[in-house]
């Protein structure tokens, strides 16, 4: 029986939810996450503290478990992009992706020759540390691999079809917080400027047959944004999930 890959199911258009990860990296977190329901996890490298040695640790923890790990990295560069896959990563999420060429160079990151410039490493975390045939290996990497452009600022909105065109690029993610930021917008989610942006995204990714994501805080914004197109979800961050969860049951001990 086979079983789709995350990046078979998105580009299938099958609604996909996952967790955000900027706080605990701890063992069991992969295997929780798992049982709560989750399809996918992000790790996050762009505003963590996060090691590679300890990134490792927690892709490996996600490995048999049918949960796909996924990297933000913090910038576009190929020792990001490529390790993080190295080391098991089933994808990779890259933030202020602005032009055609960013992402055709991060496409190129991950993938090997012809085509792209990943180097060769076989036989280490991401093939599970097996034998077998290198092309089998590279043909499997490339069917499996998950590639994430962020869509921040008001060029990456500008450019969104151009980018969205980029054969593998599979998923346009809007980053809100950045994205009203840099349109002088901050936080005014409701703004028609900002909801005319989100739009304008959405319909790139969909004319090309390509993934729509966005981080939800809540379950509200998330029920919204599947409803405004959106098909992958990360939703909450973890340190905002237990937080809430916590302050919810000390205030209802509380009560008189």
């Amino acid at each position: 029986m086979t079983t789709s890959t995350l990046k078979q199911r998105v580009l299938a258009g099958e609604r996909v939810i996952g967790a955000m990860i900027l706080e605990f990296f701890v063992p069991a977190l992969p295997q929780l996450i798992k049982v709560a329901g989750a399809d996918f996890v992000f790790f996050d490298m762009e505003h963590t503290g996060i090691t590679l040695e300890t990134l490792k640790s927690m892709i490996a923890a996600c490995r048999g478990i049918g949960l796909a790990p996924i990297v933000r990295v913090p910038a576009t560069e190929y020792h990001f992009i490529a390790r993080v896959l190295d080391i098991g990563a089933h994808g990779v999420m890259v933030p202020i992706v602005e032009t055609r060429e960013q992402a055709e160079f991060i496409v190129s990151c991950t993938r090997y020759p012809p085509l792209g410039r990943r180097g060769a490493a076989f036989g280490v975390a991401h093939d599970d540390y097996q034998g077998g045939s290198p092309a089998e290996k590279m043909a499997a990497a490339h069917s499996r691999t998950l590639v994430i452009t962020q869509i921040e600022t008001p060029k990456g909105v500008e450019n969104a079809d151009a980018i969205a065109a980029v054969a593998n690029v599979d998923v346009l993610w809007v980053g809100h917080f950045d994205l009203t930021n840099f349109m002088g917008l901050p936080g005014q989610f409701e703004h028609p400027a900002y909801l005319a942006a989100i739009a304008k995204v959405v319909a790139a990714a969909r004319g090309h047959g390509k993934g729509t994501g966005f981080m939800a805080l809540d379950e509200r914004w998330g029920k919204e944004y599947l409803e405004r197109g959106f098909k992958m979800i990360a939703y909450g961050m973890d340190s905002q999930v237990y937080q809430r969860a916590l302050a919810q049951g000390i205030a209802a001990l509380k009560q008189k």
